[in-house]
């Protein structure tokens, strides 16, 4: 089975609710109508009942929910600005927060933090800040995390690997790494990949010294006695994939040659090794999936199609799953 037929096999019948911000977009239309038609999950779009049925027949949109924040009933209003200002009343008034509400991305996360929706789907047309920001003020981190972080499945044929941090967290120290491998290995047993945890680094057990080597392995001997999988590092890139050469060069290692799960140590070379494997390698990257949030959020690429928008939903709807 596709990757996305065994998420849609896991979503159907669970009756998720996915809310989107830029309701107005046609991409995002586009795509809510295919996931109300396959009865995946009850799309919210936030916009213009007119500018949304503009674009769409009233029987194309059937099974999908519209909601103009202008006409919402203002006793549902007054309750979402209430839930908003107990959340944020040691930082923020009450005006303050009533102003918020008006943003779609800050309505948006409130129907997700306040259960009537079980995700939201947004940056299509707006910054990945500007959909990060209000989730983490409002929803913020699972217990036991500090801190988000952004990961690609990437898939060919029959393989399938989750790439991280390609997208939050420009620096990371041991802890950090450790964090992002934690979030990583939900990500794996979400799509059924049995995680085995490789800390990447540009050298293999000790072969080059330094700062950035040893963060590496500090992250990966606190990971040895935390995740509930296999991990190692620091490992090359060739030794974490390739059988022959984990070997070589890391005979004693459990995952050296094996890995599916590959943390790379900052953002830089995390997001030019998924762009690698894209772009060269011919693997299809799915995400930004953001890791870590309490309730999940999606964010978009400004550049995606319709087809993305679909995907992302699919992957935001398995994310809620308890």
């Amino acid at each position: 089975m596709n990757i996305f037929d065994e998420m849609k096999a896991k979503i159907n019948g669970k009756g998720k609710t996915i809310v989107f911000p830029e309701g107005n977009d046609k991409r995002i239309i586009d795509a809510a109508v295919r996931l109300a038609a396959e009865k995946l999950m009850t799309p919210i779009l936030l916009g213009s009942k007119e500018d949304i049925t503009n674009q769409a027949s009233t029987s194309e949109l059937e099974g999908v929910s519209i909601i103009d924040i202008n006409e919402y009933p203002k006793d549902k209003l007054d309750a979402m600005i209430d839930a908003l200002y107990e959340r944020r009343k040691n930082k923020n008034t009450r005006e303050q927060v009533a102003e918020w509400i008006k943003d779609a991305n800050y309505f948006g996360t409130m129907l997700v933090y306040m259960g009537i929706a079980d995700g939201m789907v947004s940056g299509a047309a707006h910054a990945t800040g500007d959909t990060v920001r209000p989730a983490l003020q409002i929803i913020k981190t699972k217990p036991g995390y500090r801190r988000i972080s952004g990961s690609f499945i990437m898939q060919k044929g029959n393989e399938k690997y989750v790439f991280a941090d390609c997208a939050i967290n420009i620096e990371l120290d041991a802890d950090g790494m450790l964090e992002v491998a934690k979030q990583s290995v939900e990500t794996a047993k979400m799509i059924d990949i049995d995680p085995k945890v490789a800390f990447l680094s540009f050298s293999t057990k000790g072969s080059a010294k330094g700062e950035m080597v040893s963060k590496v392995q500090t992250a990966a001997e606190k990971a040895r006695q935390e995740l509930d999988c296999p991990s190692d590092g620091e490992l090359q890139f060739d030794a974490a994939f390739v059988p022959s050469v984990g070997e070589k060069k890391a005979p004693d290692s459990k995952v050296a040659g094996h890995a599916n799960v590959f943390v790379f140590p900052e953002l830089q070379s995390g997001n030019i090794g998924y762009k690698i494997a894209q772009r060269m390698g011919g693997f299809e990257a799915f995400g930004p999936i953001l890791q870590g949030l309490d309730k999940p959020v999606s964010d978009l690429s400004r550049g995606c199609n319709a087809e993305d928008v679909y995907n992302v939903a699919i992957i935001t709807a398995v994310q809620s799953i308890d």
